[in-house]
């Protein structure tokens, strides 16, 4: 497949040549329509490798109700215009059972998929794109479903060369039934399918009212230990072509993750989390606000050693917590004891540059 570039469809004024997806494409109207975050896989603030059902890379969620049978991460390995994608590697050779699954998936909020209209009569046709590589060949696929598991379509594609970038797409007609919400919860789960049973398989390339994840004939990437699956540059997009992928600012698409999850990582042995002041002797209450609108109001989790600074002097015995959540902003409270009244305040890593701070707000 030869390259489509912006500039193979503009002008050198910039003016269009051709229409794409039912529109006059500019350098400016071309932005915007990827309904996928992080395609690139160039997002990773929680930087670990996970082997059970968890948070990968930015906004992809390794689904499987069977842990240990592979390891989901980040991976250097792209194809060329990429710099990351995403890397599944089968740890065994395991027989996969009936009710069995195990992919990666991207909830994509309903909010930005109000415009394709599904469960209506004017739904909008939708093409996915990206580019896949595996040490196995065969028929691979996926999903799309709803937010209540009961409308999906399934897809199928084959990858043909082992060890060998391959770009896929694939056209789907949007669904007139069912109910796809345009709310802040799930619009569409978009799954890929490393494997599944059969109680999860079905037939390719239809709607469904059942919940299902990926085509019959399915190849398994946990049947083969050592197996490897890449994925990088997936886009959705409404209409029937798949256009150039669109590269972000590294910004913008960190702000976008960003809705949903937000790690603070200290990266120095005392770094600064907030400022405050001494609520009482025994609580130092600070403020942040958050960089962007969080989806919800999220959930706080830390890792690692805090202090308090205030008053001249370190308090190190402290336990911290957050309150008072909003999207836009919350409460970090160090607790420990021996504060001063209306002393400002500092929370900060205690002689520990792998502290860190997370907020979630995942679908």
């Amino acid at each position: 497949m030869s390259d489509l570039s912006v500039n193979s469809i503009l002008d050198a004024t910039g003016g269009a040549t051709t229409t794409i997806n039912g529109f006059t494409p500019t350098v400016s109207n071309m932005a915007g329509r990827n309904k996928i975050i992080n395609g690139g896989m160039g997002i990773d603030q929680r930087a670990t490798s996970v082997t059970g059902a968890n948070w990968t890379v930015d906004r992809y969620y390794y689904n499987t109700g069977t842990a240990s049978k592979g390891t989901a991460a980040q991976s250097a390995t792209a194809p060329t215009g990429f710099v990351n994608s995403l890397l599944f590697t089968s740890s065994s050779a395991y027989s996969v059972a009936v009710s069995d699954y195990f992919g990666f998936q991207q909830p994509i909020e309903g909010m930005n998929i109000s415009d394709l209209a599904w469960g209506t009569a004017d739904a909008k046709t939708v093409t996915l794109s990206f580019w896949v590589r595996s040490s196995l060949t065969g028929t691979f696929g996926g999903s799309l479903r709803n937010s209540g598991a009961a409308r999906s379509y399934v897809f199928s594609y084959t990858i043909s060369v082992a060890d060998t970038w391959e770009y896929k797409t694939i056209t789907i007609l949007g669904d007139t039934s069912g109910t796809w919400l345009t709310t802040n919860g799930v619009g569409i789960f978009v799954h890929i399918t490393l494997a599944a049973g059969a109680n999860n398989l079905g037939t390719a390339s239809s709607w469904s009212g059942s919940n299902l994840l990926g085509p019959t004939g399915q190849t398994s990437v946990v049947g083969t230990n050592g197996a490897t699956f890449y994925i990088t540059g997936v886009q959705l997009e409404a209409g029937s072509v798949a256009t150039p992928f669109e590269h972000r600012q590294y910004g913008q698409e960190l702000a976008l993750c960003q809705r949903y999850f937000r790690k603070m990582l200290a990266t120095v042995i005392y770094a600064r989390f907030a400022s405050g002041f001494c609520e009482n002797t025994t609580r130092a209450s600070t403020y942040i606000p958050f960089p962007t609108v969080m989806r919800s109001a999220p959930t706080f989790t830390t890792s690692g050693s805090f202090a308090v600074y205030s008053g001249n002097s370190v308090v190190t015995s402290v336990t911290v917590n957050a309150s008072d959540f909003t999207p836009i902003s919350c409460a970090i409270n160090g607790d420990g004891s021996g504060f001063t009244v209306g002393q400002g305040a500092l929370i900060l890593a205690h002689n520990d540059a792998a502290a860190f701070m997370a907020l979630s707000a995942e679908l």
